[in-house]
């Protein structure tokens, strides 16, 4: 599904980002763990192409979007959920999903109602305006939008940040829920260890740029154990 090999990326003459090769599969989510700083936001701008790459690639499918814009990108499948939400706060709940069904051109009361119903605490809100509700209401938003144009490839940054620990929860089961019934890929980066080692399949650590050990399946379950490979405490 997609394939990065050898990227770097940095800000000017900073470098941030140092030969990063992963390889996702269709259906897979992928958790990448580490501290603020590390390049993990900035290796998800990298893959939506908010940011151009100093070196290597990323194949969508066998496709190479390493130069694509991010409207190519999402036309070929991919959506990203930023730090931070970015939701339409001055729109109503209901015209911030719509926005998100244009890419569908499927924009009817039938289409947003199939789209409720992995998110029916949005419901009751369709009225009100994005601005208006909490932080964890408007990630569930976030996170609906980017559904609503019916991706392949999810791109979450630090979706738990600031969010009461009952949505928390919801997100995670609406996550491995889409995954297993749709064989949507994930890629999630994360601080929450609990909710990281939830949603992901595989976990991979970034330190300084650069993609350290794959936290083995059978410890993501031992939050003890995945603070000694991270130094991030549950």
């Amino acid at each position: 599904m997609l394939n990065v090999t050898g990227l770097s990326a940095g800000y000017g003459a900073i470098p941030v980002l140092h030969q990063i090769s992963m390889t996702i599969e269709s259906g897979e989510s992928l958790g990448i763990l580490g501290h603020n700083g590390m390049g993990k936001t900035t290796f998800l701008r990298c893959l939506i192409g908010a940011l151009k790459p100093t070196a290597g690639s990323v194949l969508l499918e066998g496709r190479d979007v390493t130069r694509m814009a991010p409207h190519g990108r999402a036309r070929l499948g991919m959506a990203y959920v930023p730090q931070g939400r970015e939701i339409f706060a001055t729109l109503s709940v209901r015209d911030n999903l719509r926005m998100g069904l244009v890419k569908t051109h499927q924009t009817t009361a039938a289409e947003l109602d199939a789209l409720l119903v992995d998110f029916p605490r949005l419901v009751p809100l369709l009225d009100r305006v994005g601005g208006s509700l909490s932080g964890g209401e408007q990630q569930l938003l976030a996170l609906a939008r980017a559904l609503a144009g019916k991706p392949r490839v999810l791109l979450l940054d630090e979706p738990t940040e600031g969010i009461q620990p009952s949505i928390i929860d919801e997100i995670a089961e609406t996550l491995t829920s889409l995954r297993d019934r749709l064989g949507l890929t994930i890629v999630l980066v994360e601080q929450n260890l609990d909710f990281i080692a939830t949603v992901s399949q595989r976990v991979l650590v970034i330190k300084r740029g650069r993609l350290g050990e794959e936290i083995p399946r059978e410890h993501l379950s031992d939050l003890a154990v995945m603070s000694e490979y991270t130094g991030v405490h549950a």
